[in-house]
């Protein structure tokens, strides 16, 4: 027993002496986030007005969807990012609570909080589903949201992912999004699209509802002449016009070792001064202080021309959800949302919201299989069949193993 006490005691002093050696090694890299927050903090800010809602905030926001780390979101606040984005499935609420325990701490007129809701319960083309259990459904996550964020309101509440005109102008959602208001739940509402921007764009202007979109736009969409004039249209009709999707996918390949210049690719979207703020995902301070620094100077150097440039012939992760692809899939695969969720788990590493995404698509196990030769030619050049194949498997994977 006493030889065990003097090995229990040995070991002990040991644990100790690694330990402190540890706590040696942790210091140096507290200090350099300290050196990081100060330059961080001490960042020139551009400033727009987002449409109609009169809004002053920062060209640059903050996008926290793959964010985990709340002293990066607190510097961002600090820095005077003060619009911040999330939604209700990000991280399976986890980004909302993350974000409610940070703002609790800052005065409710400092900051402008935006998030998203979704129903599966309809599709405005079919008009599936009652009225009522879809407002229901709305409200109910609104609900949910504003309890993690510990909110009585949001700045602005987006219907998730609308795709087409119907979306935009469906009964239902736009009784959802009234109800949101007239409860005081939400000062602003708006819609987020991936695809069909220039259509869904302009049934916001037809349809005089909505105050706020926010649309995938950036260097790699191969229809920015009809995006320039949607968004101007849009902007000249009061919308706020919030930018996402701004890095297209941040690499151009799945082994991340060909990134994209980011900076330049942010440059490039606040070229267009009807673009009033971006929400590029952040998950580091050295982002943090890259995406805050592009204010200093929104014009392109001539070497940020050339990697665009040169950025443009490259196929990368982002697709453009142009859905060309559909109508030639025999299956008619959703193949942009495949490609989406294909752009989270390689380029974003987010495994998880991917997988997520495809559990939502109405398909079957066996994607691709049947199909002797894929008949689908990308504008883009992606190579469908082996991505679709590769992406699918995160459905047989259990989510414990993924992050």
């Amino acid at each position: 027993m006493g030889n065990l006490l003097n090995w229990k005691r040995r070991d002990f002093i040991k644990a100790g002496i690694s330990g402190s050696a540890g706590l040696i090694m942790i210091e140096p890299v507290r200090a350099q986030q300290i050196k990081q927050e100060e330059k961080i903090t001490n960042t020139k800010l551009v400033y727009r007005t987002l449409g109609k809602t009169g809004l002053r905030i920062p060209v640059v926001s903050m996008g926290v969807m793959n964010a985990d780390n709340p002293s990066l979101v607190d510097a961002a606040l600090k820095a005077g990012i003060i619009h911040l984005d999330t939604a209700y499935v990000y991280q399976r609420g986890r980004n909302e609570e993350m974000i409610g325990k940070i703002i609790k701490n800052y005065a409710r007129d400092s900051y402008v909080l935006g998030t998203k809701v979704k129903t599966d319960q309809a599709e405005p083309e079919t008009g599936l589903g009652k009225e009522q259990s879809i407002i229901q459904e709305l409200m109910d996550k609104l609900e949910t949201s504003l309890k993690r964020l510990q909110l009585e309101y949001v700045d602005i509440l987006y219907l998730h992912s609308l795709k087409r005109r119907e979306d935009v102008l469906f009964e239902p959602y736009l009784k959802a999004m009234e109800k949101a208001k007239k409860e005081g739940k939400a000062r602003f509402v708006g819609f987020s699209t991936h695809s069909n921007e220039p259509e869904v764009l302009q049934a916001a202007v037809d349809g005089k509802f909505y105050e706020v979109v926010l649309t995938a736009y950036n260097f790699k969409q191969d229809y920015q002449q009809e995006m320039n004039q949607a968004i101007a249209r849009a902007a000249n009709a009061g919308i706020g016009i919030v930018a996402m999707k701004t890095m297209a996918g941040g690499y151009f390949d799945k082994a991340r070792t060909k990134p994209i210049n980011t900076r330049a690719a942010l440059k490039w979207v606040l070229q267009n001064e009807n673009v009033h703020t971006t929400i590029p995902g952040m998950t580091t301070f050295d982002q943090l202080g890259s995406n805050l620094t592009v204010m200093a100077d929104l014009k392109m150097n001539d070497q940020e021309k050339k990697d665009l440039e040169l950025g443009m012939l490259m196929n990368g992760l982002y697709c453009q959800s142009c859905e060309v692809c559909v109508k030639q899939c025999p299956g008619r695969l959703p193949i942009p949302d495949f490609m989406r969720a294909y752009m989270y788990a390689y380029g974003y590493r987010n495994t998880i919201l991917a997988k997520e995404l495809l559990s939502s698509l109405p398909t079957g196990s066996k994607l691709c299989m049947d199909c002797q030769t894929c008949t689908v030619n990308c504008v883009k050049g992606f190579t469908v069949a082996e991505k679709i194949k590769d992406i699918a498997r995160l459905q047989s994977i259990p989510d414990e193993f993924l992050s």
